[in-house]
């Protein structure tokens, strides 16, 4: 390639400004008529030209090839169907036509689903700009992108990136139709006993022609029932709220008469159940060094009710003090263990003996709020080994560890159990006994001795004696401590131990808290991964089944990581409902928000990205009318037609040498200025 060139000898300012007096003066002269006045324009024309250095440019050229990129959609909702097989068909072709296209580099680049909170959707225009951003708009052939039409990044068509053809090829099915359940509000938290309010929606796309869809409920695995729900309308729904913690709500909307996926027919919502106040009842049977202890622990925690008695003046202590002079307030029996019984969510018994306070029918009623759901603790001092023992009354049906009368005094060291090793209430107590250490806390000095019968010991004392047992007695649960020496804990002797961490957890297991639970299975989604955890008191657990949204299945066996605790792991790629089950519990998570992009609509569709392609002069097509065919184009020509898509030929190059050559010699500048100035004065000397 040849072309001209200027190299100016004298500043570009100064050559200007020269070239501004030549034609002043040129056009003067014209004005006054003077003779020879174009010979004197001639000699400016020739003096600037010779200034300005005119070079002539021999160029070589080496062509560059140009760059397509294929973009395959391998999205959630590319796995419906035969998608999958479409697009990869679809870019096994394109990439044999591309391979027959001489002076072509050809990218591949895909999209894939983060099972994350994000939210994204399908970012299929960001892999594109990622796979062109090293490559000049100069060198971009176009684009093809094989996808489904559920992109979520596509800019506004004035604002593309993209200079060149998007071809755009849609796998799928024109007109496909699907229902669809979208949480719109749910409460995040709510008071356990109270109810829980969600709003939904459920959408048939593309029409079924229904009016109402039927809605499942289950909460916490278990079926809450089924309700009818209109179609296309924002439906207000109440749950209940049984426990602290977690409380799973799944919901799940009936097979529509056209289903193309049930991944959208489903839902998960965790509503956290927070206690307004807890109504704990401590019945102390006489002053003691321990007694203290409970009340400063119940009293510490501002969402604890205590309701409070000590027995100080008991039937058998008589003495001449007139009635009215005392100060004692009745034991009101009959409204406590009568009347609101079911209102306390835990019964404390400290040091407490039987004297004939309490009939014996109201002993029969606290067994029998213990097996409806109640909690019970029984802190046992010498008068549980004695005739006045509280097991010597219908509350013994209820009692994992039978007195055998003995009463075990000396110092001693309380030690967790292998099952309490396991035990979420006594695994991992700061100072506790491991298989090679004794534990670090200070000595106790009274044991109470007992038989279980039921139940877990999860402390023992001397000689292996149960020391805290805890069992499940119907809906309710029940503890038995058999010693009144926690007090030396709370008083730092011997260095203490952890006297308020292990009451509390042993206070929150009896209340149910889920956190504490023995037996349970959870799930949950950190990153790409799904963590499995079950807590078990079991030598062995079965796996885990691992139930993926778009209903694929995986064995997880589980490993042993600590006492009481298995794990597993599995890798998410999918949005929506995880299920998990080992045959005894299930449970389940959401991967992503309750809402995502990613199904938010699973049809197939050519609206989304057809304004895109039309604006750089690319087109859609639908892969059920087959593969289109790839032809090169120029710049500016059409691109597209019904069963072919093109490619635009850029005809970019790079320079390989360069030769110049001046236009004008000195000598010839110098000749012709001079041969125009003598012709200039010879024109006007006539």
């Amino acid at each position: 390639m040849t072309r001209l060139a200027f190299a100016p000898v004298i500043p570009v300012e100064l050559l200007a400004a020269l070239a501004a007096v030549a034609v002043l003066i040129t056009f003067y002269a014209f004005y006054m008529r003077a003779h020879g006045a174009w010979a004197r324009g001639l000699a400016f024309a020739v003096l600037l030209f010779a200034l300005s250095g005119p070079l002539l440019v021999k160029e070589k050229h080496a062509p560059l090839p140009d760059v397509a990129v294929i973009v395959t959609d391998r999205s959630q909702s590319m796995s419906l169907g035969k998608r999958t097989q479409q697009a990869e068909a679809a870019r096994a072709a394109i990439r044999r036509m591309l391979a027959r296209q001489p002076g072509l580099i050809v990218r591949e680049t895909s999209v894939t689903t983060t099972a994350t909170g994000d939210n994204n959707g399908t970012q299929a225009f960001a892999a594109l700009n990622a796979a062109l951003a090293d490559v000049p708009q100069g060198r971009v052939a176009g684009a093809v992108l094989i996808t489904d039409g559920q992109v979520h990044d596509a800019p506004p068509p004035g604002s593309m990136a993209l200079k060149a053809p998007l071809q755009v090829l849609i796998a799928g099915g024109r007109k496909e139709r699907d229902r669809k359940l979208s949480v719109l509000n749910a409460a995040r938290f709510a008071i356990v006993g109270q109810w829980a309010t969600m709003r939904l929606r459920v959408d048939d796309l593309g029409g079924s022609g229904e009016t109402s869809a039927q809605l499942d409920i289950r909460i916490d695995g278990k079926p809450f029932g089924t309700r009818a729900v209109p179609v296309g309308k924002d439906t207000d729904i109440k749950v209940p709220v049984a426990h602290e913690g977690e409380n799973l709500i799944e919901l799940s909307a009936a097979q529509g008469p056209a289903e193309l996926t049930l991944q959208n027919n489903r839902a998960v919502v965790t509503v956290s159940g927070v206690r307004d106040r807890l109504r704990v009842l401590l019945v102390s049977g006489e002053p003691h060094a321990g007694e203290r202890v409970w009340r400063n622990l119940l009293k510490a925690d501002p969402s604890v009710d205590l309701v409070h008695f000590t027995i100080l003046r008991p039937p058998d202590k008589q003495d001449s003090t007139p009635i009215n002079e005392l100060s004692l307030i009745a034991f009101p029996y009959r409204e406590l263990f009568l009347e609101k019984l079911g209102s306390f969510d835990l019964i404390v018994f400290d040091r407490y003996m039987e004297r004939g306070i309490l009939p014996l029918a109201y002993f029969q009623n606290i067994a029998s709020y213990v097996q409806d759901g109640g909690a019970l603790l029984i802190s046992s001092g010498p008068e549980f080994a004695g005739p006045e023992s509280i097991y010597r009354t219908p509350l013994s049906q209820v009692l994992p560890a039978q007195p055998t009368g003995q009463v075990i005094t000396g110092g001693f060291k309380p030690m967790v159990t292998a099952d309490g090793m396991a035990h979420p209430v006594t695994r991992e107590l700061a100072g506790r006994n491991t298989d090679k250490t004794a534990p670090t806390w200070g000595r106790w000095f009274r044991l109470i001795a007992a038989n279980r019968i039921a139940g877990q010991t999860v402390m023992s004392g001397p000689q292996g004696k149960p020391l805290l047992v805890l069992d499940r007695v119907g809906k309710g649960r029940v503890a038995e401590l058999m010693s009144d020496q926690t007090w030396l804990w709370a008083r730092g002797f011997e260095s203490g131990g952890p006297q308020a961490e292990l009451l509390r957890r042993l206070a929150h297991w009896l209340m149910k808290e889920p956190e504490l639970e023995a037996e349970a299975l959870s799930a949950t989604i950190v990153g790409n991964d799904i963590r499995i955890m079950r807590r078990t008191m079991a030598a062995k657990t079965p796996d885990v089944t691992l139930t993926m949204p778009s209903g694929k299945t995986v064995a997880l066996p589980l490993t042993h990581a600590e006492p009481g605790i298995w794990r597993a792991s599995a890798k998410t790629g999918e949005l929506g409902l995880y299920r998990a089950t080992d045959g005894i519990l299930s449970t389940v998570t959401a991967a992503g928000p309750l809402n995502p992009k990613e199904v938010a609509d699973m049809r197939a569709t050519d609206e989304v990205l057809a304004p895109q392609a039309a604006a750089t002069g690319g087109s859609t097509h639908w892969l059920e009318d087959g593969v289109p065919e790839v032809r090169r184009v120029e710049a500016g020509a059409t691109a597209s037609g019904s069963n072919w898509i093109g490619l635009r030929s850029n005809g970019a190059y790079r320079v390989t040498a360069l030769e110049q050559q001046k236009l004008m010699p000195q000598w010839l500048a110098l000749l012709l200025i001079v041969g125009a100035l003598l012709l200039a004065w010879r024109l006007e000397g006539r």
